[in-house]
């Protein structure tokens, strides 16, 4: 027990408290999760916490599960005394927040802009001293607010705040899985036997506190609340069997107290608490308005306030979430419509018609036509806001309140749309169901199945979804042409993803690709939908050579102009595939911008890794590494499934044999179950590169014959080179000359520089006359012309591995030292040490070098100090990598510590490496 705290059995959980705020103070962050069954003690850990917090500021907020369909309600409670900020903030994170608070009109807030809108408030908050926020009963928040504050606990930095969450267990929000977490358990016996004695010191007979005991099983709340349901007789001795409930559990056990508590208050003390549970808000004002209505006394909450049931100062608060819960229990259908209508008579149409027309369909018995129109008025606003929730919990209700069977099956539609967007797959699923129970015309019927799809590959990334959205754009093809083709789309992009069949046999790319090229389009249409997919369809058709004009002249059309996630996801897999560096490049560069300056980031982790990839194949590991992390970081924040690909090459690359096999298996592992047999076909083209770098030839030739076996976009391309380089080694020749046939098929209709490079590579590996030389020597310069450095550095390698072979001493250092020097500088190793070994060959003494100390910083300083050197402010810099301004400046006092300089001014001579802040952007 901790003196004034009453506090039993936590001396464990209340020192990693202390710790907690021992490092706060201290000036750094810290972020807690606690996590048990009702009536643990979370709460009261969190009362410890407040009380121990000296002088830090305190912010506190409770989730209301009443509440938990109104997007951004808790965030709203937790922001509220720190809004005096608000215009302070950056244009982009002060929009976003004001539209989520309902406190200005505007487009639907991307959700992460919410969340760094968040951080920033709390890093301002947190400038003039230490900043503790707890957040109680997150299971009992809307999960707007929950993913924003997951966000903020994953981005705190160099900021002193303590952010401690206390969280149901268990819990079906996944939102805080990561966090550290401090586990709350019941009391052993002898503490749970101190705390019973505290709490009913009349409690004589040994065997009644056993019962207790028992029943409780050390959950503390249970032994304070059993011992009120016991007669002063009962207290004193024992009488008649046992009561004991040992197969309920402890949740419902505890509210059943509650329950009979709560009967045995006045009946206008019942009907108030009623009125308090319902009204979501906390707000004593709307609950004694509703109180009047109903012709309650002014001392109707003064039994529940002296039972200790309820306080009632700026904020409604009830002693425990169970109370409320049991509260409703206790009433009947009719006292809680009841209780909602008349709360909906108090509440201002003007300033707050969602809530009203919320308390109105709860309180509503029959269908009604208006109050639907009304739902779904709110359904708007609330989507404007960015509540997916919150719009699919309206439109849900209004579903279900719509008496026209026709006008039931749109709002079902809309609702189920709603809840795809909210990560609610099965109530979607419901949605649906209902939705095809009504009277639908066939364009209705059309975009159902689409959804259905959408519903599909979300879920499975890829093993069902293709089948599903052919059907569907099949269907659209006669209703709606322009959305059949975007299906179609959809519906190819579902089937590459699912590995060209890798992964689903009973339908593949080349099927998708014949049934789009039968949807009709506009002659001489420049739509880029339609470019792509003519472009896609003809490729899986009709091979590589026929495809290559037409995906250039889809390029073409968006080159300059903005384009959609789903465009953006095409345009760069057609770059990648024709070797276009550049437009790779541009495609990703803008969407990457785009989405950081819009804060629309659904997309942003999968971009990332695209963009790092490039990166990875122009030789600029350290760029590529700080895409891949934060692309990391932005999924652990939403909990999306992180891109496997670029991690797994950026390890073979490198030449790491551990963390390639690693992220190699969890990528296999998590591939199956989503379907995604791409990622199957990276993974192998990454166990090629890395074999080759360390000299297996045997096991990267049978990787890249797997991985050039099927029609995957980019990774075949990719992957032939590294087939005749495996092949050559093992002098397989007629399995090499297979591939550069291929290959070449290729590189002559893309025509680029890197396309060039890389077949006169491949040809010069297998040919066994003079005029190899001619073709490494065009490989290293039209590799040298499109500047990418991982394959230039390749190229310098075999061709001064040929040299050598042919003894041309001299001349073999020249193209090894080169070799050598760009993979040590990129962080290639195994490469490095081929050039090595190869060099020590030749005569030269070569020592292993280590990367610079540039050097010594990390991606994120790396990147943070490119920016800076750009001329970007902190809150630039932090608005663009999604931290707060403070930690922008804790980490460049890194970068000057280890650069050894005194500002950013000398940053501008720094050895820091060039395009980063221009990839950056």
């Amino acid at each position: 027990m901790y003196p004034g705290h009453g506090l039993y059995g936590r001396q464990d959980e209340c020192a990693a408290l202390d710790q907690l705020l021992d490092r706060v103070h201290a000036g750094g962050h810290a972020v807690l999760v606690l996590r048990g069954e009702a009536g643990e003690g979370k709460t009261a850990l969190l009362d410890y916490v407040g009380d121990k917090a000296g002088d830090a500021r305190i912010i506190r907020v409770t989730g209301v599960q009443s509440e938990m369909e109104l997007a951004y309600a808790g965030l709203h409670q937790f922001c509220v005394s720190m809004l005096d900020g608000l215009d302070d903030l950056p244009a982009p994170q002060r929009d976003a927040l004001g539209v989520a608070f309902g406190l200005q009109d505007g487009a639907a807030p991307e959700r992460l802009l919410v969340g760094l809108a968040v951080l920033t408030l709390l890093s301002e908050t947190a400038g003039g001293g230490p900043l503790v926020c707890l957040v109680d009963d997150v299971q009992w928040l809307d999960h707007a607010s929950v993913q924003a504050l997951a966000f903020v606990a994953r981005r705190l930095g160099a900021d002193p705040i303590a952010l401690v969450f206390a969280q149901l267990e268990p819990s079906d929000d996944h939102e805080l899985l990561g966090l550290p977490e401090l586990a709350v358990a019941g009391l052993d016996d002898a503490d749970a036997r101190a705390l019973l004695a505290s709490a009913a010191p009349a409690l004589l007979d040994e065997r009644v506190r056993d019962r207790i005991l028992a029943e409780a099983r050390g959950n503390p709340l249970a032994l304070l609340e059993l011992p009120a349901e016991l007669t002063s007789t009962e207290l004193g001795a024992w009488f008649g069997p046992t009561r004991t409930r040992a197969m309920e559990s402890r949740t419902a056990r505890i509210e059943e107290t509650y329950v009979r508590r709560l009967r045995a208050l006045p009946p206008q003390t019942q009907q108030f608490l009623l009125l308090a549970a319902v009204e979501s808000v906390g707000d004593p004002t709307v609950l004694w308005r509703a109180a009047f209505a109903c012709r309650l006394d002014e001392d109707a909450a003064a039994p529940a306030e002296a039972a200790g049931l309820i306080t009632l100062d700026t904020r409604v608060r009830f002693a425990h979430p169970l109370v409320r819960s049991a509260v409703h229990r206790a009433a009947e259908r009719s006292e809680l419509q009841q209780a909602h209508r008349v709360l909906a008579e108090v509440t201002d149409p003007r300033t707050d018609p969602d809530r009203r027309a919320w308390h109105l369909a709860a309180a509503a018995t029959a269908p009604d036509e208006s109050l639907a129109a009304e739902l779904e008025r709110s359904a708007q606003r609330a989507q404007a806001r960015g509540g997916t929730a919150a719009a699919a919990a309206f439109l849900r209700r209004a579903t279900e309140l719509t008496p026209d069977a026709e006008a039931r099956g749109r709002r079902a539609v809309a609702a189920a749309q709603a809840a795809v967007a909210a990560g609610a797959p099965d109530a979607a699923d419901e949605l649906l169901a209902t939705a095809e129970m009504a009277d639908l015309d066939d364009l209705q019927l059309a975009r159902l199945d689409r959804l259905r799809a959408h519903l599909v590959f979300a879920r499975s990334r890829g093993a069902d979804a293709p089948v599903l959205l052919l059907d569907a754009a099949r269907r659209l093809t006669p209703l709606d042409g322009p959305l059949a083709r975007e299906t179609y789309m959809e519906a190819l992009l579902a089937a590459v993803f699912a590995g060209a069949g890798r992964l689903e046999p009973e339908l593949g790319v080349r099927t998708v690709a014949e049934a789009a090229r039968s949807a009709p389009a506009d002659p001489g249409a420049q739509d880029p939908v339609d470019l792509l997919l003519d472009g896609l369809s003809a490729q899986f058709m009709r091979g590589y050579p026929a495809a290559a004009p037409k995906l250039r002249r889809a390029l073409d059309a968006i080159r300059g102009h903005d384009v959609d996630t789903l465009i953006c996801l095409a345009s760069a897999l057609v770059a990648a595939e024709l070797w276009e560096g550049p437009m790779w490049l541009d495609v990703l560069r803008r969407h990457v911008r785009g989405a950081r300056e819009s804060g629309t980031l659904s997309m942003l982790p999968m971009a990332l890794d695209y963009l790092a990839s490039f990166h990875l194949q122009a030789g600029d590991f350290v760029m590529a590494t700080a895409l891949t992390e934060e692309a990391a970081a932005l999924n652990s924040a939403i909990r999306l499934v992180p891109p496997p690909y670029t991690p797994i090459m950026l390890a073979a690359w490198r030449g790491d044999r551990p963390a390639t096999a690693k992220l190699s298996e969890v990528g296999v592992q998590d591939a199956f179950p989503r379907g995604e047999g791409s990622a199957l076909v990276l993974t192998e083209y990454a166990a090629a590169v890395l074999d080759n770098g360390l000299g297996r030839y045997a096991t990267a030739l049978a990787a890249a014959k797997r991985a050039t076996a099927g029609d995957q976009l980019v990774a075949k391309s990719w992957a032939l080179p590294e087939l005749v380089e495996a092949a050559a080694r093992l002098e397989q020749w007629d399995v090499g000359e297979a591939a550069v046939r291929e290959l070449t098929m290729r590189t002559r209709a893309s025509g680029t520089p890197w396309a060039q490079g890389t077949e006169a590579r491949a040809k010069a590996l297998l040919c066994r006359g003079p005029e190899a030389d001619e073709l490494y020597r065009a490989a290293v310069d039209r590799l040298a012309d499109c500047h990418m450095n991982a394959h230039l550095a390749r190229a310098h390698l075999v061709y001064g591995e040929w040299l050598r072979r042919n003894d041309r001493r001299a001349d073999a250092r020249d193209q090894l030292r080169h070799a050598h020097d760009l993979f040590t500088h990129m962080g290639a190793e195994a490469f490095a040490e081929r050039a090595r070994n190869e060099l020590l060959a030749t005569g030269e003494t070569v020592r292993r070098r280590t990367p610079d100390t540039t050097l010594d910083l990390t991606p994120q300083e790396m990147l943070i100090a490119s920016l800076a050197r750009d001329g970007r402010t902190n809150q630039e810099i932090g608005a663009e990598l999604f931290i707060s301004p403070r930690t922008v400046e804790w980490h460049l006092r890194k970068v000057f510590a280890k650069l050894a300089i005194g500002s950013r001014r000398e940053l501008r001579d720094a050895p820091l490496d060039t395009g980063m802040a221009t990839a950056a952007r």
